[in-house]
């Protein structure tokens, strides 16, 4: 157990009092720098499987309710109001952090590891973990708690979801050497194995059947975890048609992610050219 947990816990167990509490602002503080550290997560993988860590969540919803709104930048300009208790950070060359001119922002209370590159215009909420070697591309979103590997590379305008309640419920995962494709959506909890390709416009979400037309099998989310993608699984969009009522007659279909191979050596020669960016 962290020594800040049982502290945490208390402090978000009073509610709307917390604000009251003459220790609460010190402990919130200590907590953010530990979770912008990467000393603490949201979520870790244990004996092969990942374990939400509700007592982060607990944190970071604490620092929302004891925070106050305070108004930041050039008002003649351009202009914000934020909880105080979330500034945005602010990077230095020791890092080894490239943070490309044109309009990006990272949050205070997210781990972002040397050597991840982060084109502009981009977001990084609190609570993530983006691990080393990692490309946050342009308009792309790493949500709030969202863990990201070693080396992935989200591409524009993709979506790393946010999850910060309910409290137990699990975050968006992405595993090492994932490759996000342009305009994709990664949702409620949903995880994506190492060296898993997602082609351009996937959508996986928590009521997203994932069909493997390699091995014959359909991937749902079950009751308490997450839809899952397997390693080096190579995911495109695809439809199914809808087989009851109107939809027969009107030849409709709704949209699938279809599982259409196993990453190989074509795939893995596909995807070289992403590091010449870094």
């Amino acid at each position: 157990m962290h020594e800040l947990q049982p502290e945490i816990e208390r402090l978000y167990a009073m509610g709307a009092d917390a604000s009251n509490d003459p220790t609460a602002f010190e402990v919130f503080v200590r907590f953010r720098d530990a979770l912008t550290a990467g000393e603490i997560r949201a979520a870790e993988k244990v004996d092969g499987h990942w374990q939400t860590n509700a007592w982060v969540k607990q944190g970071i919803l604490l620092g929302f309710r004891i925070g106050k709104l305070v108004e930041t930048g050039d008002r003649k300009v351009l202009s914000f109001v934020d909880k105080g208790t979330y500034p945005t950070r602010h990077f230095a060359a020791r890092e080894e952090i490239r943070v490309i001119p044109g309009g990006s922002s990272v949050r205070s209370g997210a781990y972002v590891a040397k050597s991840v590159v982060c084109m502009p215009p981009m977001f990084i909420n609190v609570g993530a973990y983006v691990d080393e070697g990692t490309m946050v591309d342009s308009h792309a979103l790493v949500g709030s708690c969202a863990q990201v590997g070693k080396r992935v590379h989200i591409s524009a305008a993709a979506q790393v979801g946010g999850v910060l309640e309910p409290i137990n419920a699990s975050p968006v995962i992405i595993e090492d050497d994932v490759l996000i494709g342009g305009n994709c959506g990664v949702y409620e909890g949903t995880q994506v194995g190492a060296r898993a390709v997602l082609g351009a416009g996937v959508i996986l979400t928590r009521s997203t059947p994932l069909f493997d037309t390699v091995k014959g099998q359909i991937y749902r989310a079950t009751a308490t975890e997450g839809l899952r993608v397997p390693e080096d699984a190579v995911v495109v969009p695809g439809a199914r048609a809808i087989s009851k009522g109107k939809n027969v007659e009107w030849g409709l279909s709704l949209y699938t992610p279809v599982i259409v191979k196993y990453r190989d050596e074509q795939t893995d020669r596909g995807v070289e050219l992403e590091d010449l960016l870094r």
